[in-house]
């Protein structure tokens, strides 16, 4: 007799997805999606309610595939809900079989920290000494956990709009509030916001690698033209940030410039050269999730 699959919920989820196993899982992923063995097509989007989305973000491999639905309602806010609501649906390839059902918005969070801290051991072929994280929202709290897990001893540095939640932040997982001038010393930035204006458009520092997170859509742009021109690009999904990266959109780059995640794998970075790494996430990454999730199951 079939049985539904057990749904588990935004702890549960985030005891099933440790950050150094998900890094890992999301590289074999990126190798295997750009040679084909995942397909993972453009996510669907479609209008909910009033002012709202509905996201769907299917991927499927020779072992799994997932199906994130992912609910965006902007109104939330001011009714004290979460803006962000969704699901993700694990099944079995061979057979179609349900699996298990992931929490979505904790999911995507962690698998997106991964990304990017993927993202950074690959640029500066070590370990981050110092990272300024630009942000206190949901992805500022998920990149802080990561970092906190696989970099302990790195020195975090936080921006943002609100002091008080900067320093809340700051207090919660032991960084600090980023002076007037950067430290020469940072060797890391993440920008996490929803600006539409660049937050960050420093001019190119050897050494320094750059991940936007943020702006996921044209509209949006969070990392300047300044950092841009000056260095070596990437993106996890560079068809998709064709669509969805504001800050490329609006500082007009050539598009021949920036390499895939999976090229950045396979050939390594000159961690003296600046870099930015655009991500703008893709259902690949959401079943390299799903994998982990199963064999801690």
């Amino acid at each position: 007799m079939n049985t539904a699959p057990t749904l588990h919920g935004p702890q549960q989820t985030a005891a099933l997805l440790p950050f150094a196993a998900l890094v890992d899982a999301i590289a074999a992923a990126a190798l295997q999606y750009a040679d084909g063995g995942i397909a993972s097509p453009e996510r669907m989007v479609v209008p909910l309610g009033d002012g709202g989305v509905m996201l769907s973000m299917p991927a499927t491999a020779a072992d799994i595939a997932i199906h994130k639905l992912v609910n965006v309602q902007p109104a939330n806010a001011a009714l004290g809900l979460p803006t962000i609501h969704g699901m993700v649906t694990v099944c079995d390839a061979a057979t179609g079989r349900p699996l298990c059902l992931l929490d979505g918005p904790e999911l995507t969070g962690r698998r997106t920290a991964a990304v990017s801290l993927l993202a950074l051991r690959t640029l500066l072929g070590a370990a981050p000494r110092e990272v300024l994280l630009y942000g206190t929202g949901v992805q500022a709290r998920h990149h802080l956990s990561a970092l906190q897990a696989l970099h302990p001893g790195c020195k975090l540095w936080l921006r943002g709009r609100n002091a008080g939640q900067v320093q809340r932040l700051c207090d919660e997982f032991g960084a600090a509030p980023c002076p007037a001038e950067i430290p020469d010393t940072v060797d890391a930035v993440l920008t996490l916001t929803t600006a539409t204006e660049p937050v960050y458009d420093e001019a190119p520092r050897p050494g320094r690698a750059v991940v936007g997170v943020g702006a996921f859509k044209p509209g949006m742009a969070e990392i300047g033209k300044t950092t841009l021109d000056g260095s070596a690009l990437y993106a996890d999904d560079p068809a998709g940030a064709r669509h969805e990266a504001g800050d490329l959109l609006r500082a007009g780059i050539d598009w021949a410039r920036v390499q895939s995640l999976a090229t950045l794998l396979r050939g390594g970075h000159d961690a003296r050269r600046p870099a930015v790494f655009k991500s703008v996430g893709t259902g690949a990454w959401d079943l390299a999730a799903a994998r982990i999730a199963l064999q801690n199951l």
